[in-house]
């Protein structure tokens, strides 16, 4: 059986199709995913790390090859000056941005007592204010097209605080979805949409050093679907809001984490 199709039966739908998606962390795992499968649905891609520009470039390089549009650009989302010129590199270059994915995190193990001023300040800028200052730069350019999706991956930890030792990621992952229902509320009548996605375990590349205080065993035990989920599972959950299907949903969180957590 061939494919529904939008122009007869030889094109597959692209539901992303002339959209412009810049997707922050897209080098690797999670946000590497969301960016293949923004790209296989119709959407130039903004591929975007901080650090290494080879990876990104083979990221973009491999949506090219399967016949999608995608530029690699380093920034970092950390640096105010940083997102606006990638926005401003992505609104030159395709004419105007539809998604924006903020997709960048770190969640590293300290005692409470043991966070410094320093520290405090580094993991906010880096899983919060980078989300703020992605939005502050695409939602001029959404409301002019009186279009836009805001999409920011959360996770188990902004709702559930089911860890210790990770207050700082906690705290800035809990008002990542504040700023996500401030945004939905103040700009829904401009067409744009927030929303936050908060996977819970997914079978990525990470610094276990990070998490030992997690046995993988135990945690696949207490999941309802027993097992982790996958990058690829949290990209059309993503492609999910991007996309028309999700476009009267806005301020919501998505829990993606097989059951563990239910509320």
């Amino acid at each position: 059986m061939g494919h529904v199709t939008d122009r007869g039966l030889s094109q597959p739908i692209k539901p992303l199709a002339s959209r412009v998606a810049i997707v922050t962390g897209s080098g690797r795992n999670i946000g590497r995913a969301i960016a293949l499968e923004f790209a296989k649905a119709g959407a130039s891609v903004v591929v975007n790390g901080h650090s290494n520009l080879a990876t990104l470039e083979g990221v973009a390089r491999e949506i090219e090859e399967a016949g999608g549009t995608a530029i690699a650009c380093l920034a970092d989302v950390t640096r105010d000056e940083d997102v606006a010129r990638m926005v401003e590199i992505a609104s030159e270059r395709f004419g105007r941005v539809d998604i924006a994915v903020s997709n960048v995190g770190r969640r590293p193990y300290v005692k409470f007592l043991d966070i410094t001023p320093q520290d405090w300040d580094d993991i906010l800028r880096t899983n919060l204010n980078s989300a703020f200052y992605l939005a502050r730069h695409v939602i001029p350019l959404m409301r002019l097209q009186r279009h836009g999706r805001i999409i920011n991956i959360g996770g188990i930890t902004g709702f559930f605080a089911n860890v210790n030792h990770r207050a700082h990621s906690t705290t800035a992952k809990s008002a990542l979805h504040g700023l996500t229902k401030a945004i939905a509320r103040e700009f829904g009548a401009d067409g744009i949409t927030a929303n936050t996605v908060a996977p819970g375990p997914v079978d990525t590349t990470r610094n276990w050093s990070q998490y030992r205080h997690q046995d993988p065993t135990r945690i696949t035990a207490e999941i309802p679907l027993g097992r982790f989920g996958t990058p690829h599972e949290i990209a059309q959950t993503c492609l999910f809001l991007a996309g028309e299907g999700g476009g009267f949903m806005s301020g919501q969180v998505i829990h993606a984490n097989g059951g563990q957590m239910m509320i």
